[in-house]
């Protein structure tokens, strides 16, 4: 008989294409023997290559559903991708928290689609303080970390947002230094270079590496060992084929 396994929450969206979202956090826990519980904040119709549509589930009803599993359940990492606005996620960090304050939070914070839908027009610095300064790590691509901040160099935009939490600035749009991630922590900074060159892109690739560091984390791993290990991971997903549709099981 196994082992109890751990619990973890996804608070995302659907995807119906399987590649990003809910499902993609799904598989990839699960392939970390982690059992992933889920929350959905919005329903899109999309494809690894095209996206339709987009209807956002009410704050009230996530919160009713984070309450119910976090009463079922001994949850004590989540992750948060998709929401419609900072104030979404300014309610749904603050509810957490009030919830449990030492669960840890894992936000991804998803501003635009890999098929180029916008999902967040605007950022209020109030939210976003709000919300950094109750979470344990946010995952931004080179491009939402500037828009975050509204800056013109990644690297100064990671670091002011690290003055809240950790950050890690993910490298995938990194031309100059291709696949380099930077985790920033503790007032320093650690590189986080590739072990595999020439990878193809993959739909929901961010989503995976973040849902794959809260499964490290929740499997008792520090927080640069988990960064570590969920590149890893989404390496060997973005090596599995070559369309934009990745497989977990390699």
């Amino acid at each position: 008989m196994q082992q109890e396994r751990k619990y973890v929450m996804s608070i995302a969206g659907f995807d119906p294409s399987g590649g990003a979202g809910l499902l993609a956090d799904i598989k990839t826990v699960e392939q970390h023997k982690v059992y992933g519980l889920s929350v959905s904040t919005a329903t899109t119709l999309q494809t690894e290559n095209k996206f339709y549509s987009v209807e956002w589930e009410k704050i009230e009803a996530v919160l009713k559903s984070v309450d119910v599993l976090l009463d079922s359940y001994p949850v004590q990492i989540i992750k948060i991708g998709v929401v419609p606005s900072f104030e979404y996620l300014s309610q749904l960090v603050s509810h957490i928290k009030n919830k449990n304050a030492e669960i840890k939070i894992v936000v991804d914070p998803i501003i635009k689609s890999s098929t180029g839908f916008d999902f967040q027009k605007t950022i209020d610095k109030k939210y976003l303080i709000t919300v950094l300064k109750n979470v344990y790590l946010i995952t931004p691509n080179m491009q939402e970390a500037m828009i975050l901040t509204n800056t013109s160099d990644s690297k100064e935009a990671a670091k002011q947002l690290s003055e809240h939490c950790s950050v890690l600035l993910k490298g995938g749009h990194n031309e100059k230094e291709a696949g380099v991630d930077y985790l920033y922590m503790n007032g320093g900074c650690i590189e986080l270079k590739p072990s595999i060159n020439n990878l193809s892109a993959k739909h929901g690739s961010g989503c995976v590496l973040s849902a794959a560091i809260v499964a490290n984390l929740a499997l008792g791993n520090d927080l640069k060992t988990s960064c570590q290990k969920a590149k890893q991971y989404v390496e060997q997903f973005l090596g599995s084929n070559s369309s934009l549709l990745g497989f977990h099981n390699v």
